[in-house]
C-alpha cells in the first residue's frame, strides 16, 4: 500500500457500483428539492432579510415551506433562531409534552447533549418541568425491540415516541428509513395516537425517502449538517405535521404570537441555496466515508457501517486500540483541512458531555459536520466518528495523508 494513488484508484473501482447507486439517490433527491423550488414560486425577493418583529417575512415563511415540501412534510420551521440540532429538538419536545406526559425513547439513550434537556436535574429539563421519561434498549444486533416498545406503550401517558437515526456516540448502524418505518408501523398498530418524533441529523438526502415519508409525524435537525449543503451559516429545522408545527412555533416565540414573527436581517439566500445544494454534497460525503471505510477496513481497523452495506447516514466510527490512535487519526484529518490546518487537537471538556471529547473540525461553518471532520469522546472503545466532505476530492487527499501517517 505504498502508492497511494494506485491503491486509491484501486479502492474506486471495488466502490464502483456502490458511488453509483449514491448518484442515483442524489440526482432523485435534486429532483424532489428543485421540485419543491418550483412548486413553492422561489424568487430573489425570498432572499431579503427583515429586520424587527418580521411581519410579513415571506422569505422566512416560504422557507419553510420549501423544506416541508423537500421533506414530504406539511410544514415546516426553519431558522437561524434554532442554533443547533440540540436547541431544534429541545424547542420541539418542549412545544409537544406537558406536565405527566412521558416522553418514550424507541431507540436506546439519545445522543449525549440532549440527555441534559431531558432528564438533567435543576436546570429547566423536561424532568424539572414533570415530563417522565422512558427507554427501550435496541438488541444487541443493533436492532429495534419491538416486544420492549410494545410493552413500554401499554403506558397511556407516553405522548412522544422518539427515534434517534443516527447512532450519536454508539456503537451501532444508524437506522434506515425502512427499519424507522416498521417501527412507525407497529407503534400506530399498538394504538399509540401521539407523536412520532425522528432525530434526523446526519440522516437526511442519504436514501429516496425522509421519515416523514414512512410514518413519522417530525423530523428535527441542523442546518450545518446534511441539509444545509455546507453552505448554511447557522440554524436548524422541524417539519411534519401541520398542528405539531404550529404548537412548536408557540414554544419557538411566544404561545400569543407563535410562528407570525422572526426576522432575519441578512437574508435567507444561503439558507435556500444550501438545501438545494444538499443532495450533492450529501453524496461526496457518503462517498468519502465509503473510501476511508474501504481502506480502513484493508488495514485491518474495525469500522461501521460495514463496507458491504450501503451507510444509512454520513457518520462512519472507526475502532482504534488505543487513545494516542485514536486521537492520532482525527489530528489527521484536522491537518487535512482547508480551514486552521496547522492547528493540533486537542481533547476537552466541551458543554454538553460527560467525557473530554477530541474534534477535528477546519471547517469554513464553525463545527459543521458535513464538511470533513472527525470527533469521539476520549475514553476505552478508542472510536473516532469520521463524517462530512464538500468534495469528494478533499476525501481522496485527507485519506493519502492519513495512509502516510499509518505507514509512519
Amino acid at each position: 500500500m505504498t502508492d497511494f494513488p494506485e491503491y486509491i484508484k484501486n479502492c474506486e473501482e471495488r466502490l464502483k457500483d456502490k458511488f453509483e447507486l449514491i448518484d442515483e439517490i442524489a440526482f432523485k433527491n435534486q429532483s424532489k428539492v428543485l421540485e419543491a423550488f418550483q412548486n413553492n414560486k422561489i424568487a430573489v425577493r425570498h432572499f431579503s432579510g427583515t429586520t424587527g418583529y418580521g411581519y410579513g417575512d415571506e422569505g422566512r415563511d416560504i422557507l419553510g415551506a420549501v423544506y416541508a415540501d423537500a421533506f414530504g412534510a406539511e410544514a415546516g420551521i426553519v431558522t437561524p433562531h434554532l442554533l443547533s440540532g440540540t436547541h431544534a429538538l429541545s424547542v420541539a419536545l418542549f412545544g409537544l409534552l406537558m406536565p405527566g406526559d412521558t416522553l418514550l425513547c424507541a431507540s436506546g439513550m439519545p445522543y449525549d447533549t440532549i440527555r441534559p434537556v431531558i432528564f438533567g436535574e435543576n436546570i429547566g429539563s423536561l424532568k424539572d418541568y414533570g415530563v417522565k421519561f422512558g427507554c427501550v434498549d435496541i438488541k444487541k444486533e443493533g436492532v429495534f425491540d419491538f416486544d420492549a416498545i410494545g410493552r413500554a406503550l401499554t403506558d397511556k401517558s407516553v405522548k412522544v415516541v422518539y427515534i434517534q437515526r443516527s447512532r450519536g456516540y454508539e456503537l451501532r448502524d444508524a437506522f434506515s428509513c425502512a427499519q424507522i418505518g416498521e417501527v412507525c408501523r407497529f407503534v400506530r398498530d399498538k394504538g399509540f395516537e401521539g407523536c412520532i418524533f425522528v432525530d434526523n441529523c446526519y440522516g437526511e438526502f442519504v436514501e429516496e425517502v425522509e421519515p416523514t415519508g414512512c410514518g413519522a409525524d417530525l423530523i428535527v435537525g441542523s442546518l450545518i449538517k446534511n441539509a444545509g449543503g455546507g453552505i448554511t451559516p447557522t440554524g436548524g429545522y422541524i417539519c411534519g405535521k401541520k398542528h405539531y408545527i404550529e404548537k412548536i412555533g408557540r414554544r419557538l416565540t411566544a404561545p400569543s404570537i407563535g410562528l407570525e414573527v422572526g426576522s432575519y436581517e441578512q437574508g435567507y439566500r444561503y439558507f435556500y441555496q444550501g438545501l438545494f445544494m444538499a443532495p450533492h454534497t450529501v453524496a461526496q460525503a457518503l462517498k468519502c466515508s465509503l473510501l476511508i471505510g474501504l481502506a480502513m477496513t484493508d488495514l485491518g481497523y474495525k469500522n461501521y457501517p460495514s463496507i458491504d452495506k450501503m451507510p444509512c447516514d454520513i457518520t462512519r466510527c472507526i475502532e482504534f486500540d488505543d487513545r494516542d490512535a485514536m486521537i492520532n487519526f482525527i489530528r489527521e484529518v484536522q491537518y487535512a483541512s482547508p480551514v486552521d490546518s496547522y492547528v493540533t487537537c486537542e481533547p476537552w471538556d466541551m458543554p454538553g458531555y460527560g467525557d473530554d471529547i477530541i474534534m477535528a473540525a477546519g471547517t469554513f461553518v464553525s463545527g459543521a459536520s458535513i464538511e470533513l471532520s472527525a470527533d469521539g469522546p476520549v475514553k476505552p472503545p478508542y472510536i473516532a466518528y469520521f463524517q462530512g466532505g464538500l468534495t469528494y476530492e478533499h476525501g481522496k487527499y485527507a485519506l493519502a495523508k492519513i495512509l502516510s501517517k499509518l505507514k509512519k
